[in-house]
């Protein structure tokens, strides 16, 4: 059955020349079984007639707080929404939802909704990197927003650069991402629990300037904190690298390989513990007290073992349900299910980080999960999102299993 069925979306539509883009959008979602509701802010109507969405939609496009039958559209639209999908999202409608700004009814309902807020930003490369407009991003992604992240290419004018509207399929991805998650942030199936998870790549120093590290980016460890905190659970994320959370997720910033042990440690017991930081195996044994300057002649470096944090986890007894990354390249399924038994671990989440999309600074992922009890399930290529609720379907399964 298709993600979109029977649900009720609002797409809103505001003023870039992207806003034809969203012509598309609309067919695909109706076609899907959604429901569609346009809303056209002034701007819009600029680049795309309203007939078009009211043609092509579930019901006429709406354009005005004041030029309609209900005396208050934006609250009913808010309120009847199952989703709100921003395409194209201008650099004006982003900074107004920020700022809680409600001057047309494309910002009211946003508002005045409790559902779901996915925005695609679309605009000139110099505006979509202009500092205020990354602040406000970040700041709607910390309450909860999704955001599309706009493509490089050919942009209006004619010149090449970021700012682009993401293709469809991100688009509508995203989208059925966020209906998901509204499913199971209503199931509530973790509420209470306490969840610790680990993020990024630790750095190993060599001396004051250079480290030994890896090309983690953190962001399924993020998508994993996330998606844990929007079903109810109680979580602390050790991260190595800084991203928008949801403003109830407690953060601890570390950076070595010991700093993350001694931040895990402290915070035990927890009914669930997940490992997704990648974690250096090896450290230089004597970092440089002063940058080591450059001479021209070989130098060696002595390396010695990270305290693996993982295996004191599995031989320990305050990390309830134990869940473990593996990043390989060859033989992955063998290497993790060896990685399994050694490490004492519930469950190993395993990816071949040579695969196209998947694994390091990527936004998607394709894994196998293993458990300790013999059970394999493949997750195929998705966003780290999604990957991260197919984690914690499994935490969950196991949980009830004990």
């Amino acid at each position: 059955m298709s993600p979109f069925a029977g649900s009720r979306i609002v797409l809103a539509v505001s003023g870039g020349i992207a806003a034809y883009k969203a012509v598309e959008i609309c067919r695909r979602l109706v076609d899907a079984g959604a429901h569609v509701v346009p809303v056209l802010t002034a701007a819009a109507q600029r680049f795309v007639g309203e007939v078009t969405f009211s043609a092509l939609a579930s019901e006429r496009a709406r354009l005005s707080l004041f030029d309609d039958d209900d005396p208050i559209p934006h609250v009913t639209l808010g309120r009847q929404a199952d989703l709100i999908l921003v395409c194209p999202a201008t650099a004006r409608v982003i900074g107004a939802y920020a700022a809680g700004l409600a001057d047309d009814l494309l910002s009211a309902t946003l508002l005045a909704t409790r559902a779901r807020v996915v925005v695609c930003p679309a605009m000139h490369t110099e505006m979509w990197e202009h500092p205020a407009t990354q602040d406000n991003l970040r700041l709607l992604a910390g309450r909860g927003v999704i955001v599309v992240p706009p493509e490089e290419g050919r942009l209006a004018g004619g010149d090449e650069g970021a700012g682009r509207l993401a293709a469809p399929e991100p688009i509508l991805a995203a989208a059925a991402d966020a209906l998901a998650i509204g499913d199971a942030a209503s199931s509530g199936d973790m509420t209470g629990l306490r969840v610790l998870v680990t993020a990024g790549g630790t750095r190993e120093p060599i001396d004051p300037v250079r480290f030994v590290g890896n090309r983690s980016s953190g962001k399924q460890g993020y998508a994993v904190a996330t998606e844990a905190a929007v079903r109810g659970a109680k979580v602390t994320l050790v991260a190595t690298v800084q991203r928008p959370l949801p403003a109830s997720v407690d953060l601890v910033l570390v950076e070595t390989a010991e700093e993350m042990r001694t931040a895990v440690v402290d915070r035990l017991p927890a009914d669930v513990v997940i490992m997704a930081a990648a974690v250096a195996d090896y450290r230089p044994a004597a970092p440089a007290a002063e940058k080591i300057k450059k001479t021209g002649e070989a130098r060696t470096i002595t390396l010695e073992p990270t305290p693996d944090i993982l295996a004191a986890l599995g031989r320990g007894t305050g990390a309830g349900i134990l869940v473990g990354f593996a990043a390989e390249t060859s033989d992955v399924l063998a290497n993790a299910r060896v990685k399994l038994h050694a490490k004492g671990a519930d469950l190993i989440v395993v990816n071949d980080v040579s695969a196209p999309r998947a694994g390091f600074d990527h936004d998607t992922n394709e894994v196998a999960l293993l458990d300790s009890a013999g059970g394999c399930t493949t997750v195929p290529l998705a966003s780290k999102r999604h990957v991260a609720r197919a984690i914690l379907d499994r935490v969950v399964a196991l949980r009830a299993a004990r």
